[in-house]
């Protein structure tokens, strides 16, 4: 058995909180990024997504990759598709039918999606209708197994491992110069209008996970500059706030501009290099995250904008910074109670939460 690398985990759950964070200002932006909610909020507040967007679903899919070079150790090329797909494609699938409809009620609400056919349409197609427009950040996961699938294609046209070798002669230079491929990777395999899916960057992402960053060698080395390579990221960052701020941060323009790659490439490695250098301890409560992290990922946003909704359009504070703050305190205290629920549901909890490991490999569910 492999020793447990918490550095991971801890990166995973510490990503997936500011995924959490994120979705709130997204909800509420003005900056003319499509959500479900039809309501803006502060304005100067969408600089929190211009600074958190160009890297948070790319550093996901790195520790994605990291986390199925890991399971493949102790798992066969069979037992790794067999466990993503209880773990990962069921649930993700499960939950676009269990709670998909509401994201989908919602953005009805603001959209009128069945327009003048509304009193038309029967109830059932309404309810499947509304489900797949809800369908959310449950494309990561879908899109997870995607690449889940094209790796054990890889693996076994490269029985010899030939790209594992390759990969580990990395150096830094070589490394930060990777910038170059993320650029070009962005502008590749996006898909019109929903910008969320961009499958050419983040198919580079999983494998960049799979093949350099699960390499201990390349880690160690990142993990010396820890200080200063996290200090340019964080300037470097406030700089692309400032330049940026008042984008459509969900634009091809904007995901595609060199500077947002180069960004946020600076962002994974410096993530790995910190990691590694003072994140690589537990406790109970990381080791709770740990657990929890994909149940929370799939649950969090049904949980935020059911709560964005009732503030916005029953509860309407005059002073609007309180719907941020009342989402953000509402989704800590709900979604930990609704995962704890779903636990003790048979056949409920495996259908949405996904079924537990039998081997506790490293890396967890996502």
């Amino acid at each position: 058995m492999n020793e447990r690398k918490n550095y991971l985990d801890n990166i995973r759950w510490i990503t997936l909180a500011v995924v959490i964070l994120y979705h709130i200002f997204y909800l509420f932006n003005s900056s003319g990024v499509i959500s479900n909610l039809g309501v803006t909020g502060i304005k100067q507040l969408d600089s929190v997504c211009v600074f958190v967007y160009p890297w948070i679903m790319c550093l996901l899919f790195v520790v994605s990759g990291v986390s199925a070079k890991y399971a493949l150790k102790l798992k066969s090329n069979k037992e790794f598709l067999k466990d993503r797909t209880k773990r990962i494609l069921i649930p993700s699938i499960a939950g676009i039918f269990a709670y998909g409809w509401i994201t989908g009620l919602i953005t009805n609400y603001y959209g009128n999606i069945f327009g003048r056919s509304a009193n038309t349409v029967p109830g059932v197609v309404k309810y499947i209708i509304l489900s797949f427009v809800g369908t959310g950040i449950l494309w990561y996961a879908q899109t997870l197994f995607i690449f889940s699938l094209l790796l054990v294609l890889i693996r076994r046209i490269d029985k010899n491992e030939k790209l594992d070798k390759l990969f580990s002669k990395i150096n830094l230079p070589v490394l930060f110069l990777l910038c170059i491929l993320v650029w070009g990777s962005s502008h590749i395999l996006n898909m019109p209008v929903v910008t969320v899916f961009r499958f050419g960057i983040y198919t580079l992402m999983f494998l960049f996970g799979y093949y350099i960053f699960s390499n201990e060698n390349i880690i160690g080395k990142l993990e010396k500059i820890a200080m200063p390579l996290g200090i340019i990221t964080l300037i470097m960052g406030l700089v692309f706030t400032f330049v940026m701020y008042g984008s459509n941060f969900g634009s091809d323009e904007f995901l595609t501009n060199i500077f947002t790659n180069v960004y946020l490439w600076f962002v994974i490695l410096s993530a790995f290099a910190i990691g590694k250098r003072f994140l690589n301890f537990s406790n109970k409560f990381t080791d709770y995250m740990n657990k929890n992290n994909f149940a929370f990922y799939v649950l969090h946003y049904t949980v935020e904008i059911t709560i964005a909704f009732a503030l916005a359009e029953y509860v309407r504070l005059d002073n609007f910074i309180l719907n941020y703050l009342l989402v953000l305190v509402g989704t800590i205290a709900v979604l930990p109670l609704l995962t704890e629920g779903i636990k003790r549901i048979p056949v409920i909890n495996t259908l949405i939460l996904g079924s537990e490991p039998k081997n506790n490999y490293l890396g967890g569910k996502l």
